[in-house]
Order: C-alpha cells, then sequence, then structure tokens
C-alpha cells in the first residue's frame, strides 16, 4: 500500500497554486451580476433625487424599501450605506464606545467592555473587537447555536458585558442554524448591562445549498415581542449576491436606534454612494429576483462543495478524531481534526501549494484552544481544482496525524 508520506510527496510534485484563504465568489459567480454595468437611462431616483449629489444618508428609497422586504422590516427601520456590512458593524461598535447608547453614558466611560464570542466563528468580528480594545469571551456552538445556558448565565451576571456576535444562519464557519428557541431565549434574556446588544450578522441569509430555504424567528420582531427593542442590530449586504467589492450594505434596528445612528453617521459622511444603489436596486427589483438570482449562485456552489465532502469522505473517513459539517448553506465547511493538527495541517497544505485560512483565526486572538478547526472555502477555486485541493487539505491532515504519532 502507498504511504501518506509517498502520496503528499507526489501531489507537493503537481506545484499547485490553490488561494481557499477567503470565502470569495468566484469569477463565475460575479458574472452573474454584469448586468450591473449597464448605463443607467437617468440618474434620478423615484423620489426624484439625484444620485450623483450630496445627501440621502440614511440611503435611497426604493434601496431602503428592498432591504425592508429581503429583511422583513418596516423600510424606516432600514439604513443603507457602504457597500460591506463589516463597516457598519464596526461604526456601530465604535459610535458605543465614543458616544454611548441612547440615555446611556459611553462604553469607554463605563470601564472595561467585553462581548461574547460564539466559536468558531467569523475572525473578523474577532479583528473589530481586538483592535478597539474589547475583551472577547468564548461561548462553545452546536449546531442550533450558542451555548444559551452560559450565554444567559454570563449576561445576567456581568454589566460590563455590553454584546455578543451573532451569525444566526449557516454560521461562519461551521454551518450552524440557530433553532427559534434560541433565537427568542437571546431576545427575551435578562442582562446586567441596560444596553447590552446583539450584533446580528445575517450575511447568509440568502445562500441556501440545499433545496431547502430554511427560516428562522426575526430577531427585531422577538426583540419587540419581549420587551428589549433597541437590543439588536440586524446587518446585511449583497456582498455575495452581486459584486462582493461593489455591493450595497443595510442595517436595520428599532426606530430609536436608527435615529441614533443617523446622528452618529451623519458626521462621517455626507450621503452614501447612491448611484451604486440605484443600479443595484434596478438590477435585483425585488426579493423574488434576488432569490432566482441565489438558485444560480446555489448552483455553482453546490457541486464544489459535494467535491469537497466526496475527497473528505474517502480520505477522511476512516481517521479516528476527524469529522466535518455538512452546511445547508453559506460558505464554509469546518473541518475538525484530532487535538492539536489544526496548524500542521495548514502549514502541510501551504508547503502542497493551497493557501488556508490559518488555523485558529475562527477564535478570538487567532487562539484556538484545542488547535483543532480548519476553514475551508470552497467557493473560489474552480470546480476542477477544488476536488484536488480538497484531496491535498485530506492528505496534508493525514501526514500531520502520522507524524505526531511518530513522535
Amino acid at each position: 500500500m502507498t504511504s501518506t508520506q509517498s502520496l503528499y510527496d507526489a501531489f507537493k510534485e503537481r506545484k499547485l497554486k490553490l488561494d481557499m484563504s477567503r470565502g470569495k465568489p468566484a469569477p463565475e459567480q460575479l458574472d452573474l451580476s454584469n448586468e450591473l454595468m449597464a448605463p443607467l437611462d437617468t440618474y434620478l431616483a423615484a423620489d426624484g433625487t439625484d444620485t450623483r449629489n450630496y445627501g440621502g444618508g440614511v440611503g435611497l428609497p426604493e434601496a431602503r424599501a428592498l432591504f425592508a422586504e429581503l429583511l422583513a422590516v418596516p423600510a424606516a427601520q432600514v439604513v443603507v450605506d457602504s457597500s460591506a456590512s463589516l463597516s457598519l458593524m464596526h461604526d456601530v461598535i465604535v459610535y458605543h464606545l465614543l458616544n454611548g447608547a441612547p440615555d446611556h453614558a459611553p462604553w469607554l466611560e463605563q470601564g472595561q467592555v467585553s462581548f461574547l464570542c460564539p466559536v468558531p466563528g467569523y475572525d473578523r468580528h474577532f479583528s473589530i473587537c481586538e483592535k478597539r480594545g474589547i475583551k472577547m469571551i468564548n461561548i462553545p456552538m452546536g449546531d442550533d447555536g450558542p451555548d444559551m445556558d452560559l450565554v444567559e448565565k454570563l449576561v445576567a451576571a456581568d454589566a460590563r458585558i455590553k454584546g455578543m456576535w451573532c451569525v444566526p444562519k449557516y454560521s461562519n464557519p461551521g454551518g450552524a442554524v440557530y433553532a427559534d428557541s434560541v433565537v427568542r431565549r437571546l431576545a427575551a434574556m435578562k442582562t446586567a448591562a441596560p444596553d447590552f446588544r446583539l450584533l446580528w450578522d445575517d450575511a447568509y441569509r440568502f445562500h441556501h445549498l440545499g433545496e431547502e430555504r430554511i427560516a428562522i424567528p426575526e430577531i427585531l420582531d422577538e426583540c419587540a415581542k419581549a420587551g428589549h427593542p433597541d437590543r439588536a442590530f440586524v446587518f446585511a449586504s449583497t456582498s455575495k449576491v452581486t459584486w462582493a467589492g461593489s455591493g450595497m450594505a443595510a442595517l436595520a434596528s428599532s426606530p430609536a436606534n436608527i435615529a441614533w445612528w443617523t446622528a452618529n453617521a451623519g458626521v462621517r459622511s455626507i450621503g452614501p454612494d447612491k448611484v451604486n444603489q440605484l443600479r443595484h436596486v434596478r438590477f435585483l427589483k425585488n426579493a423574488d429576483n434576488v432569490a432566482a438570482l441565489m438558485e444560480r449562485h446555489r448552483q455553482l456552489l453546490k457541486p464544489k462543495f459535494d467535491a469537497v465532502l466526496d475527497q473528505f469522505g474517502k480520505l477522511l473517513g476512516d481517521v479516528e478524531g476527524v469529522s466535518w459539517t455538512v452546511p445547508q448553506g453559506g460558505y464554509f465547511i469546518d473541518l475538525v481534526t484530532p487535538e492539536g493538527q489544526a496548524r500542521r495541517t495548514v502549514s502541510l497544505a501551504k508547503e502542497a501549494g493551497i493557501t488556508l485560512t490559518p488555523a485558529g483565526a475562527a477564535f478570538p486572538y487567532g487562539r484556538d484552544p484545542l488547535d483543532r478547526h480548519i476553514r475551508i472555502a470552497p467557493s473560489f477555486p474552480s470546480l476542477a481544482e477544488i476536488g484536488v485541493a480538497a484531496e491535498g487539505i485530506a492528505l496534508s491532515l493525514r501526514l500531520a496525524i502520522e507524524e505526531s504519532q511518530d513522535l
């Protein structure tokens, strides 16, 4: 039988160069929205606004209406600004740090600020906290969301815990979908901090991989029912719907929070890119058209996910301590190694020509306590390349395990 080392060495000889470090849409996905380049017949919005000029800090009315339909909220509770929702998340946190929530002191004046961080999670969420001096507390994730017993215990006891990151559907990187009960407990739980915030990153709301279009309770509705209408900020964008680098982003929240946002954001900008909003609205039109476009994305993405899962099943299915998620949507697979093997696997994959997200990136401060999780991003390589890449990752993991057993 051919040894893992010889198989790995032969794979290295292919001298591949594949980048799977981020969940980037592939060129053929971006091409689905090339109609955005068609000239506009007019730069005037529905209300007569000349989109080439200043103003419109909360976004074009028709852009707000589109996101209102997509997010199931009133248009008056939506702001459309920026091209990426991550910038809106950053600003919401900074405004709380510097200026405070409505009727509350700035977080920076209240002492050390902490956030709950479900893990494994999204590295860029954690980067915002780290750069802004916010202490991060790991919360274990299950298939149905974060450990709510632990969440409720912590937020009820410590007023320094001001917020929690949430990717409620097809979470990055594990693909978890929050159970209805988890959503409702998050909305209703008692918090020691009266200015506690849920940062609800609905990044993959439309990004289904299976036939089922999974839905969960709307967090703004649940917060309002529970008597905490200002608790949640919902974030979404077209970054993986149209063009990742030239989309439009939105936040939705309570009327009080929208007024608060408008007052703060008006200092940093005279208005968003309304021309981009106009061309997006004219291209996307409504929720039905968005769903049709996302089905075309699904047809491109699902075979890539299937190819990775097929290779993992063939090459890792018999390896003790190895598992992986089978997501129903989103952009990632979480490959779980035996304890202490993730970093070595990523290093061996790099030597074999496959660039992965650094092991540990899915945890605050880049530290996976057990060194077990590797985020797999199948979207960017071609279908032909992704199966080869999955083979190389599997061989790297098998070799890492065998090396540790020889010590």
